[in-house]
C-alpha cells in the first residue's frame, strides 16, 4: 500500500523494507549484533585520523592514495581499485551499472540481507537460489538458475550471516559455467577471518584465473576495525569499475576514512594479530555451542549462525535478557558476532540453556 505516501513512489519501493541494523546495545549490554570488531583502534590510527583535520575541504573524490597503495599491495594498477563508502555501496553501484528492469540478479539466500533490496532499487529482477541443507551456497542450483537476463550474480564467502565458504575448486567450476559478459561478484568482507585452506581466494582468482567478469569486494569495516568510517574497495577489470563509479555518489569516502585506512594497512601486522585473536574465539565458542546441543554450521567469519527457525525471536529475547544484543532473523535464525572475550561464557549459558527446549526433532539439534 502507497496511500499514506505523500508523493508517487515507485510501488515495489514503497513495500521494501528498509535496513534493519543490528540493535544497539546498552553500556550494561554486549553488542553482538553487527559483526564489529570487538577491540577499540589502534592508537596510530587514531592520531592519524586527528591530523586530518582539513574538515573545510572536500576529500580526494578518487581515493587516489589509498587506490594506489591498494594497487601495489595486489599487483594491480590504481585502475583496477575502486573505493567506496563500505563494500555494500560499491555492491549497490555494480548491480545499478549492470541491472535494470526487465534483467535479473542471482544471489544465494539466506545470506546478506542489503542483496535483496539492491536489485529491486535497480529496478531488477531478485532471484534467490537457497542455501543447501548445511547453509552454504548450491553453486551448482545457482549456474542452473542463469538465463539470458541474468546481469550480475553475487557470492558471499563466508556467507553472512550463516558462516560456510565457498572452495576454490567449487567457485572456479562455477565461473566456468557463467556467462563471460555476465558480471561475477564475490564478496569477500570477511576473508580476513578465514582459515579454511581451500577457501575461495578472489585475488586468487583475478591474478591467474584470467576472469574480467569477477569483481573481489573487501572491506575495512571489520578485520580492520573501521565500521564507522565506511570505507571498502573492489579489485576488478578498470572498466567494469569505472561504470561503478559512474554510478556513484561522489566524495563518499572522507579524507578521515582513507587516511584511517592507510594507517590500518600501516599497522596491519598488528591488526591481523587481533584478526588471529577473534578466529580463535569464534572457533572455541562454535565448538562449544555444538558440545551443548546445537548443530551449527561451519564458521568462517567473525560470527556464528544458530538455525534457531521458527524459535528465532523468543531465543533472541532470552539472550537479550540476559544482557547480550544478537542478530535475529525471523524464522530463520540467529546470527551472533563474537565480541568480547568476556561475552563468550555468557553466550554459552544462554544458548545451552535454550537449546534443552527446542523439540527433539529440531534441526537446531545437535547429537549432544
Amino acid at each position: 500500500m502507497t496511500s499514506d505516501i505523500p508523493i508517487r513512489v515507485r510501488p515495489e519501493i514503497a513495500a521494501l523494507p528498509a535496513y534493519k541494523q543490528g540493535k544497539q546495545a546498552g553500556a550494561d549490554a554486549f553488542k553482538l549484533s553487527s559483526n564489529e570488531n570487538p577491540f577499540d583502534p589502534l592508537d596510530g590510527v587514531v592520531e592519524a585520523m586527528r591530523a586530518a583535520t582539513s574538515v573545510n575541504r572536500y576529500p580526494d573524490a578518487s581515493a587516489a592514495r589509498l587506490r594506489a597503495r591498494l594497487g601495489e599491495r595486489f599487483g594491480v594498477s590504481a585502475d583496477s581499485i575502486h573505493v567506496g563508502a563500505g563494500s555494500v555501496a560499491i555492491l549497490a553501484q555494480l548491480v545499478q551499472a549492470t541491472s535494470g528492469p526487465g534483467d535479473e540478479v542471482i544471489y544465494a539466500w539466506r545470506s546478506f540481507e542489503a542483496y535483496p533490496w539492491l536489485a529491486v532499487v535497480a529496478g531488477a529482477t531478485a532471484v534467490q537460489v537457497p542455501l543447501t541443507a548445511d547453509a552454504r551456497h548450491d553453486l551448482p542450483a545457482m549456474a542452473a538458475a542463469i538465463t539470458d537476463r541474468t546481469r550480475a550474480i553475487i557470492v558471499c564467502s563466508p556467507n553472512n550471516p550463516t558462516g560456510p565458504i565457498v572452495t576454490q575448486a567449487e567457485f572456479d567450476d562455477f565461473v566456468a559455467q557463467v556467462p563471460a559478459d555476465v558480471l561475477v561478484i564475490l564478496d569477500e568482507a570477511y576473508a580476513e577471518f578465514v582459515t579454511d585452506p581451500d577457501a575461495v581466494d578472489g585475488l586468487f582468482v583475478l591474478g591467474n584465473a584470467g576472469r574480467d567478469n569477477v569483481v573481489v569486494l573487501r572491506t575495512f569495516s571489520k578485520a580492520f576495525g573501521l565500521a564507522g568510517l565506511r570505507v571498502g574497495y573492489a579489485v576488478g577489470h578498470p572498466r567494469i569499475l569505472d561504470a561503478a563509479r559512474s554510478t556513484s555518489i561522489p566524495l563518499s569516502v572522507t579524507l578521515q576514512g582513507e587516511t584511517a585506512a592507510l594507517a590500518s594497512l600501516d599497522a596491519e601486522a598488528e591488526l591481523l594479530e587481533r584478526v588471529t585473536l577473534i578466529a580463535d574465539r569464534r572457533d572455541r565458542l562454535a565448538a562449544a555451542l555444538r558440545d551443548a546441543g546445537w548443530a551449527i554450521p561451519q564458521a568462517q567469519g567473525n560470527f556464528v549462525w544458530l538455525p534457531a527457525g521458527e524459535e528465532t525471536l523468543a531465543i533472541a529475547e532470552a539472550f537479550e535478557a540476559a544482557g547480550l544484543i544478537v542478530r535475529p532473523f525471523a524464522g530463520d535464525g540467529i546470527r551472533i558476532s563474537i565480541g568480547e572475550e568476556e561475552s563468550v561464557e555468557k553466550v554459552l549459558r544462554i544458548a545451552a540453556s535454550v537449546v534443552k527446549d527446542l523439540p527433539e526433532a529440531h534441526p537446531a539439534r545437535g547429537l549432544a
